[in-house]
């Protein structure tokens, strides 16, 4: 076979490959604000560095605190966040895990 043609076949095979790939589509997360936290009690949800009450607390978030949402399911109760901020309520960070128990959904 010439050359030429087996550029052209190669070419067209990796085009099918690309239009036949499956999309993935990144997860761009779910709007959240704390909620329903017991004034009598701590008053805030830990955000912690890992899915577990048992690690490494980072931060106090007070009630109505914005997080975005990493994955698109929880684990165990568990969701992994971005902590919103300012006006606009973009991502600031830090980043962490929280109990969904305490989480209301925005509408976007």
């Amino acid at each position: 076979m010439k050359p030429e043609i087996i550029l052209k076949f190669c070419v067209a095979a990796i085009l099918v490959l690309i239009v036949m790939a499956p999309r993935a589509s990144a997860h761009t997360g779910e709007s959240y604000v704390i909620c329903n936290l017991d004034p009598n009690g701590d008053n805030y949800l830990a955000l912690r560095a890992c899915g577990s009450a048992k690690c490494e607390l980072l931060m106090k978030l007070p009630n109505h605190t914005g997080l975005l949402a990493v994955e698109p399911f929880s684990g165990n109760h568990w969701r992994e966040v971005t902590v919103l901020g300012g006006l606009q309520m973009l991502p600031v960070g830090p980043d962490g895990w929280v109990y969904d128990k305490f989480l209301c959904e925005v509408a976007d």
